[in-house]
């Protein structure tokens, strides 16, 4: 298929210089009688008249192939030259000029008919009679003006085709799009009933325990299972925004969905860890090189990595030491969040697996490299590279 391609490419591009030679060799032939009416006048003034129809078939203006085709006709009876400046016509003329191409082409032909009538011979009774000149007619102008006719609007119709299968692809990528978005609204309305129910129960639940427990451990506990969970709700709110928009445009434009970005700079990192540290997780904090400011877009990345990396700590090694690693190199930002094995066996906490692939996602859209597997000790390395050369 794309041998098949290149060749028509090619035959496009020689098409009109082929043409121009054809029209040149036919011309030169009619005059010397092995395609028409052998021609008195001298062979100089044949091959210049054929030298000039050619190179008016290369020209993009119609004019100087018309009258190329005119003098060519009145002077040696030669037609390629009228054949092809007719073809041309049904291409790309239409209307009043059409028109105007056809009159004007009859008028030549009843000149040719007078100019045969009067030289006498054969040039009279090829196209000095009646019949004759009527033939001519058709076959210098009727022939190929109809099938330029044609080829244009076989194009046309082409042309139509394409846009409509364009514009109908395109307002199915608009309507999967509009379903999709749909889709996701009706799949958050769900998990914030859902999830909003749970939590809320939870924060109630920890708040009555932090008021009756009687231990100061248990009582800081319960406060800080109900701020986090105070914290989710919020969390929760801001990510689900969306619910309160309007729905889709008319015109099938999807719907924004939108979230809160995280704190802004690597500081917001500590917030990070300070807050694995009271869930109980043993986290270390380690930086390599000179912290420099970074664009928003870094530290947002950044901030989502370590949010990942000690999510996932939590989930299946909740007992196993942790270490959040930044190296500040001279053209980025290296993070790391590297768990040990787990030793407690237990129900691991439910996740739907695809917190990795949205991370690559996000860290590939910067111009990052993320890497995820496990370590050389048994557990687990997330790391990720981020340039700083991005936009914030």
């Amino acid at each position: 298929m794309t041998s098949r391609a290149a060749l028509l490419r090619r035959a496009e591009r020689y098409a009109p210089l082929l043409l121009a030679v054809l029209v040149a060799a036919g011309t030169w032939a009619s005059a010397t009688g092995a395609l028409g009416l052998r021609s008195p006048l001298p062979q100089v003034l044949t091959l210049g008249i054929a030298l000039a129809s050619g190179a008016a078939v290369l020209g993009s203006r119609r004019w100087p192939l018309v009258t190329m085709a005119a003098v060519g006709w009145l002077v040696l009876a030669a037609w390629p030259a009228a054949v092809v400046a007719s073809w041309r016509a049904g291409v790309r003329l239409r209307g009043r000029r059409l028109a105007g191409y056809v009159l004007g082409a009859a008028l030549v032909l009843l000149a040719g008919a007078v100019i045969g009538a009067a030289i006498g011979g054969e040039r009279r009774l090829s196209t000095g009679t009646p019949a004759n000149a009527l033939a001519l007619f058709a076959w210098l102008v009727i022939f190929p003006l109809v099938a330029g006719l044609w080829i244009q609007a076989r194009r046309d119709t082409l042309a139509a085709l394409r846009d409509r299968a364009e514009r109908l692809e395109r307002e199915q990528e608009a309507r999967a799009d509009r379903a999709r978005a749909e889709e996701r609204a009706r799949i958050a309305r769900e998990m914030h009933d859902v999830v909003a129910h749970r939590v809320s129960l939870m924060v109630v639940h920890a708040g009555a325990l932090e008021v009756t427990a009687a231990e100061p451990a248990t009582i800081e506990a319960a406060a800080l299972i109900r701020s986090t969970g105070r914290s989710a709700l919020a969390d929760l709110r801001d990510v689900l925004g969306v619910l309160r928009q309007p729905p889709p445009a008319a015109d099938g434009a999807p719907l924004s969905v939108t979230s809160t970005p995280p704190p802004a700079g690597l500081d917001a990192i500590d917030e990070l860890v300070g807050e694995s540290r009271e869930a109980g997780l043993e986290v270390h904090r380690q930086d390599e090189g000179t912290p420099r400011p970074v664009p928003g877009a870094v530290a947002r990345t950044a901030y989502r990595v370590v949010q990942e990396g000690l999510t996932n700590a939590r989930k299946h090694a909740p007992n196993a030491e942790v270490t959040v690693r930044l190296c500040h190199l001279p053209d980025g930002v290296e993070v790391s969040v590297r768990n040990g094995p787990s030793a407690r066996r237990g129900p691991a906490l439910p996740g739907a697996g695809l917190g990795l692939v949205g991370l690559r996602e996000r860290v590939e859209l910067v111009g990052g490299r993320l890497a995820a597997g496990p370590g050389a000790d048994g557990g687990f390395v997330l790391r990720a590279l981020i340039p700083t050369e991005v936009g914030p």
